[in-house]
């Protein structure tokens, strides 16, 4: 099934926890899906969509929606253009394609749920920042884990140019303190299509103040990929009166699979819950 079929055709089966996963629900690197289900919400249907990082692919979200979703809620975790395939496929796309592939997910959840809350890791942080700004009329809430939409590092000033002279640089992929665990990212991380997200920070910031939903904002004490310029241009930025900030004291980068996941998992479900239940 492709992963930019409908929602509603991606459910392929039930499994033994009564959830409804995507066919390849073995490859990491596949979209993942459950329908949601209201006798665990109070009658609501409520949708939770999420989006993974740069380079990485829905196994870093995985487990998260699996969480999610065995509160009722239903999720879905899209594959963006260019991921699940190689680096140099994804030197191939860029922004704007990432955005419009979750805008439909996200305009298709709104018409089947009585509620929607976005959230993202990293580039996800500001995809879905991206879409709360576009659709501030019907996103509930927002929940993001070390999003990046600004950098203090010189070198990305050097984009422009190097692109053109060297296709890669080294992979972001995998910054994870717990061991034994894979983020199924790539091992390099390609120039142009890194650019092209750079290129999109300054007009998020600059619409941020769309963003009025309640946010959630996980952030690891030791994150080598996202530096600390993005928080405060977030919490500044955005309109939203009611912002959590929740410390993750054990995690690196990718902290949906680090040692604070389940304190992501624990207070995203609580969170959705809230913002949900009027």
């Amino acid at each position: 099934m492709p992963v930019d079929a409908p929602l509603h055709r991606r459910f392929a089966r039930r499994s033994h926890h009564g959830l409804r996963h995507n066919r390849a629900m073995t490859d990491v690197n596949t979209a993942f899906s459950a329908e949601a289900r209201p006798e665990l919400t109070g009658g609501k249907r409520i949708g939770v969509l999420l989006s993974h990082g740069f380079t990485g692919s829905p196994a870093s979200m995985r487990p998260w929606g699996e969480h999610l979703a065995a509160q009722g809620y239903g999720v879905a975790v899209p594959l963006l253009p260019g991921h699940g395939t190689t680096w140099q496929d994804l030197n191939r796309h860029v922004w704007q394609q990432w955005v419009d592939h979750l805008d439909p997910v996200l305009e298709e959840m709104h018409a089947t749920h009585d509620a929607v809350v976005l959230g993202g890791l990293s580039m996800g942080g500001a995809l879905v920042l991206r879409l709360a700004a576009d659709h501030a009329d019907y996103v509930a809430g927002v929940m993001l884990v070390n999003p990046a939409v600004a950098t203090k590092r010189l070198d990305v000033r050097l984009l422009p140019v190097l692109k053109h002279l060297v296709p890669s640089f080294p992979a972001i992929a995998n910054d994870i303190k717990k061991e034994g665990v894979d983020e199924h990212g790539y091992t390099r991380t390609p120039l142009k299509a890194i650019h092209s997200l750079i290129q999109a920070w300054r007009p998020l910031l600059a619409d941020l103040p769309s963003v009025t939903a309640p946010i959630i904002y996980f952030r690891s004490a030791d994150d080598h990929v996202v530096d600390e310029a993005s928080q405060p241009l977030i919490e500044a930025g955005v309109s939203s009166t009611d912002v959590t900030v929740v410390p993750l004291p054990d995690s690196y980068h990718v902290a949906t699979l680090d040692n604070d996941a389940q304190t992501i998992f624990d207070r995203s479900a609580e969170f959705v819950a809230r913002v949900t239940a009027g």
